[in-house]
């Protein structure tokens, strides 16, 4: 993308999105829905509880959602060609029945009240806050309301591919309004969550013609892969961080960075650029920011391209338009 038309595209983002952010407010329920957000915690913890693997899901159900026509729930729309059917989606993302019970037990406190799009964005901070991220909360602001248009084709050109180059990704979240830093930042969420080794099997075993597997993985780890993964196998779901046996919340993700020891090219790509790699060494180091800039990051992500006023609507179902 060119410099002009970069810029231009930050500028026009800035000039949309800084007005919806302003009506935001951490007190937006406070006299229609006194006791809504609480329940919106005390649902998700017991999800979490049941089933932890479904904190790094939210989260992911967050971002997808955020990166397609901005916070606006348009993910969990259940229509013809819409972002559930997109490459990054389809068969991927998780956590649905989780939004579909929040919501249900808030309409029965507050009917057609809160929305699905601040339910989304509550339900991801209280995911990871239960599932045990030490230090990790982060403020989200209220009043979003939902979209009405959802469409697979905007997710497969917005959302960043697990192949994406360093530029690639600088360009994908400079268009949200983010920084390098931020979008490497960001890129963190990789430290918890798991993969389907369908994602990977490029990667492992048609790499080029003359490596069949990525030469930017490490051998010792590309082999454990492959033990995990093997050739044809779609289905299986393996951690994205393997420094560990069980899915915790570290920055131990910016070392696997540096080692080759991640799952997506996109997570190499970070370190292909000086930038890129400043910023990783900055989140590795003993002293790592990174989870209060992550923290700071979800913040800000959470109030991408919000609707707000008299936009959109509060839907009933957060799978249908009202």
């Amino acid at each position: 993308m060119k410099t002009f038309s970069l810029l231009a595209t930050c500028i026009l983002f800035a000039a949309v999105a800084a007005p919806a952010r302003a009506q935001l407010s951490v007190t937006f329920y406070n006299s229609t829905c006194p006791s809504g957000v609480s329940k919106v915690g005390e649902v998700v913890r017991s999800w979490i509880t049941s089933d932890r693997t479904l904190a790094p899901s939210l989260l992911r159900l967050h971002f997808h959602d955020c990166f397609v026509r901005g916070c606006d729930a348009s993910v969990l729309l259940d229509v013809a060609n819409g972002e559930k059917s997109a490459f990054g989606n389809a068969n991927s993302l998780r956590g649905f029945e989780v939004i579909d019970d929040v919501k249900a037990k808030v309409e029965a406190l507050c009917p057609g009240v809160m929305s699905c799009a601040d339910i989304l964005s509550l339900a991801a901070r209280d995911a990871m806050v239960e599932f045990g991220a030490a230090g990790l909360n982060w403020t989200v602001p209220l009043g979003r309301r939902d979209g009405v248009v959802s469409s697979a084709a905007e997710a497969n050109s917005n959302l960043p591919p697990p192949f994406a180059t360093f530029q690639q990704l600088v360009t994908s979240f400079s268009n949200k309004g983010f920084t390098t830093r931020e979008m490497v930042v960001l890129s963190g969420s990789h430290t918890v969550g798991a993969t389907r080794c369908s994602t990977i099997q490029g990667r492992l075993y048609n790499f080029s013609s003359t490596a069949p597997t990525d030469p930017a993985l490490d051998a010792n780890f590309a082999a454990s892969l492959k033990t995990q993964c093997q050739f044809g196998d779609t289905t299986t779901k393996i951690l994205m961080d393997q420094s560990t046996p069980v899915d915790i919340w570290n920055k131990n993700y910016y070392a696997n960075v540096i080692n080759g020891k991640v799952m997506f090219q996109s997570d190499d790509a970070l370190k292909r650029v000086a930038a890129g790699k400043t910023f990783v060494q900055i989140m590795r180091a003993a002293n790592s920011p990174f989870t209060p800039e992550f923290a700071a990051a979800m913040t800000k992500l959470s109030q991408v391209g919000v609707l707000t006023g008299t936009s959109g609507q509060i839907r009933t179902n957060c799978r249908a338009v009202v």
